[in-house]
């Protein structure tokens, strides 16, 4: 292209382009540098330009003007493949290995599947995935041995500094809260709480045998349990998978038996199960009308797998208390995994991420509750409730 004010005529800068080319193809690269420069110099190079520049300064082996010459090419195109290859493998020629990080990621970005590519670039792409994968090994092992030195122990020390570690070398992933509908702000992001800020956990499960006892008949009868997922458009939010997929391998898979639904007691099942209604007689449960609070007997069947979802609102916390627990059953939030344990409660942010699947032979129930998150205070739990009310009479209104 012409540029205002160039010396050469667009015959000269073409003649100039071709001559490079063919010089660098012969392997001589300093001509090749001359001549591309002189299109530079005359104000009249363009991305194609700097691309066959920075080839000639890696033929010649100057590795920082080839930098710099790709580097213009990232400017007119950040997301030029070719470019972005090339920037990489030169800052690791340099010695520049964390930048040159960012620029194989970006890659790994801009060409997520290699399966259908021509086969010599499906290689290189390979090749610079490998190279990444390297880069971030090594970092990995660095960091550790630094952090080693300074008195840290993965089994000992901060399960937070731990996962720090492990998110900014990339062998987890960052998991934030993201519900669907309502985000309360300045909660903390964490997966699975400390059970040191629930006191009332001991009472609930040291029911649990109490639970089973009413839930047996009502699971043996199987006529109770109905498809977890909800069809209300406003409840959404519930059951559609981070892929945008349906949530569960099958809708007969994720069924439940409520006690408690919307805020109201579920007859005759409620009156089945007074003991393991008592339980929760000292649980803040949720309470929102018309809404909540939730108690229900969640069962996952054999081979079923509810896919990696995010819920509602992170006001609250969702409760788990196992009560049949075959073998092969693991649940997800976040970066943890966890296996279920008959009687043990966990208390979770069911905004962050998380998928559960039972891979066993038997069948999966937990009882399921929500509760006020801890950090709301009395009068934030009012409003939000408030708020959550007028959301569902709006259109009654």
């Amino acid at each position: 292209m012409t540029t205002f004010g160039s010396a050469m005529s667009q015959a000269a800068i073409d003649a100039a382009g071709q001559a490079g080319m063919q010089a660098l193809r012969a392997g001589d690269p300093a001509t090749a540098i001359g001549k591309f420069q002189s299109i530079v110099a005359a104000g009249a190079a363009d991305s194609a330009v700097w691309l066959a520049l920075s080839m000639a300064y890696q033929a010649a082996g100057d590795r920082q003007s080839e930098v710099a010459a790709v580097t213009q090419v990232l400017e007119y195109d950040p997301d030029n493949i070719r470019a972005n290859l090339i920037k990489a493998d030169a800052l690791v020629a340099l010695g520049r290995r964390r930048a040159a990080m960012g620029f194989y990621a970006h890659l790994e970005v801009l060409v997520p599947d290699l399966v259908g590519l021509p086969p010599q670039i499906a290689a290189e792409l390979n090749r610079a995935r490998e190279a990444h994968a390297k880069l971030k090994q090594g970092l990995s092992d660095y960091l550790l041995a630094e952090v080693e030195k300074a008195g840290f122990h993965p089994a000992r020390s901060s399960r937070r500094f731990g996962d720090s570690l492990d998110i900014l070398t990339g062998r987890k992933q960052r998991y934030v809260p993201t519900p669907r509908a309502y985000f309360f702000p300045e909660l903390p992001a964490i997966e699975f709480y400390d059970r040191a800020r629930f006191p009332w956990l001991d009472a609930v499960e040291a029911a649990t045998d109490d639970m089973c006892s009413e839930l047996m008949p009502i699971l043996e009868e199987g006529t109770h349990f109905g498809p977890y997922i909800e069809v209300e458009a406003e409840k959404s939010s519930h059951v559609v998978a981070s892929s945008g997929k349906e949530q569960v391998s099958a809708v007969d898979d994720w069924t439940a038996a409520y006690l408690i639904r919307d805020g109201k007691r579920q007859t005759p099942l409620a009156e089945r199960c007074p003991k393991t209604l008592a339980a929760l007689d000292g649980v803040p449960l949720e309470t929102i009308e018309g809404r909540a609070p939730f108690v229900l007997f969640s069962k996952l069947t054999p081979g079923a797998w509810i896919a990696p979802h995010t819920g509602f609102l992170n006001s609250r916390l969702v409760c788990h208390l196992p009560l049949l627990v075959p073998d092969g059953c693991w649940f997800r939030v976040g970066n943890q995994v966890r296996l279920w344990e008959r009687g043990k409660v966990w208390v979770f942010d069911d905004t962050i991420e998380h998928e559960a699947r039972n891979q066993g032979t038997g069948t999966r129930v937990v009882l399921i509750f929500n509760i006020w998150h801890p950090d709301l205070t009395e009068e934030e739990r009012h409003l939000v409730a408030a708020l959550m009310t007028a959301v569902e009479t709006f259109e009654a209104g």
